[in-house]
């Protein structure tokens, strides 16, 4: 799990940190490196000349994003603060084309207006129904000696699911924050409707109704995960998932318990690629069939993900590791099992491995992307190749 723990007085660090690195390795690309030599992503995204002092402290240090982010690539920040965001407005309903110049300057209100509502529900969530289920109830002696096993898988998943509202909120709120100063304009949909997700760091519902985990990491702190493969996977050489869950884990700071999800995190991603790589085109057809399968993917998605991210709540090791042990390390053994006994099929990064199947409309978001479907640490793909997209906009803007 990718997380930036809200309320912890590190996240100034923990953001400066981000834009920092991306900045170096982005100025690097584009004034150390040749083009061939990049990635579609790299070259949109590169910096090609050295940014003035005033321009490094502006996209560091912006009261937009200082305390909870969220991240954005130089190129984008230097666009919107250039005045060069807005493109033209869509064609009118009757197809004219708008005038030379004519450019549109969309209003965030009512992108704001929603988000500010979703920050409310989540705030109130968060301090009513995620007060009354502890996730520490789940290591309570009482409840582990007097529970079924369907009572702590139940709870397990209520209790997690609680704890997610508070970074709704605070992820949200940061991105209202950014939209209503102009920012994070990505263009108009094939209605004309503004669009107001450039910098948004969560798909509520697509995070709630994941059906696999590569489907949840795609859609929770987007812009970390995009940060961790610019940064990490795609210039790693040598187990690419294992540096990036260990730089996430590092990168959050020195808990244990962050060191236990991301490393339990690498063998929970690379066994749901393997089990799905070797079972999922079985159940394809009948609607029905698939319906089902979508059913028990999601069931064993949440529970797995509930696992895996106990550890990072927890925080100590004493707690993380009574709570495996409550639970005898099932998933960890079943995580090798599936390893050992399946075949794993290896592709190159930045290769689709999608073949000709058929996908249903969830997994369309979830499979579409460029490269890393196939991958074990699984970014967010889509948001990516919409962010190359801006950022070839923005190249051509500046030439």
């Amino acid at each position: 799990m990718i997380i930036i723990g809200v309320e912890n007085m590190h996240n100034p660090m923990m953001i400066i940190t981000q834009k920092i690195t991306s900045l170096a390795y982005e100025i690097h690309d584009g004034m150390f490196r040749k083009d061939e030599e990049l990635t579609s992503s790299q070259r949109g995204l590169a910096v090609r000349r050295m940014p003035s002092l005033l321009e490094y402290l502006s996209y560091n240090c912006n009261f937009m994003g200082i305390l909870a982010g969220p991240l954005c690539s130089y190129r984008d920040y230097i666009t919107f603060i250039e005045g060069r965001a807005h493109p033209r407005a869509p064609p009118g309903a009757a197809g004219k084309e708008d005038l030379p110049g004519d450019r549109a300057e969309p209003s965030p209100n009512v992108a704001v207006i929603q988000k500010l509502l979703v920050c409310g529900l989540s705030l109130f969530f968060h301090l009513t129904i995620s007060k009354t289920l502890p996730v520490e109830y789940n290591i309570d002696e009482r409840f582990q000696a007097t529970a079924s096993w369907p009572t702590k898988v139940v709870y397990l998943y209520i209790s997690l699911l609680a704890a997610r509202p508070k970074y709704y909120f605070a992820w949200t709120l940061a991105d209202a924050i950014n939209n209503a100063a102009g920012f994070g304009f990505r263009g108009y949909d094939e209605n004309g409707t503004a669009r107001w997700d450039l910098i948004s760091n969560l798909r509520i519902q697509q995070i709630e109704m994941s059906t696999s985990f590569k489907m949840f990491l795609d859609n929770w702190n987007i812009q970390t995960a995009l940060w961790l493969k610019r940064v990490c996977y795609e210039r790693a050489s040598l187990s690419p998932t294992i540096q990036t869950f260990i730089l996430s884990a590092i990168w959050h700071g020195v808990y244990p318990g962050y060191y236990l999800t991301f490393l339990t995190g690498v063998l929970m991603t690379l066994a749901a690629r393997a089990m799905r790589n070797n079972f999922r085109h079985y159940f394809l057809e009948p609607p029905q069939l698939k319906l089902l399968y979508d059913v028990l993917t999601w069931v064993v998605t949440q529970v797995a993900i509930s696992y895996t991210v106990v550890p990072f709540v927890l925080l100590s090791v004493k707690p993380s590791f009574m709570f495996y042990s409550s639970w005898y390390y099932c998933l960890h053994v079943a995580g090798v099992l599936v390893l050992l006994l399946l075949p794993v099929n290896k592709t190159q990064r930045g290769k689709p491995t999608h073949g000709n199947v058929p996908l249903s409309p969830s997994e369309k978001c979830d499979d579409r992307g460029n490269s890393l479907e196939q991958n074990s640490f699984s970014t967010t793909n889509n948001v990516c190749n919409q962010n190359q997209e801006i950022a070839s906009r923005h190249s051509s803007l500046k030439q």
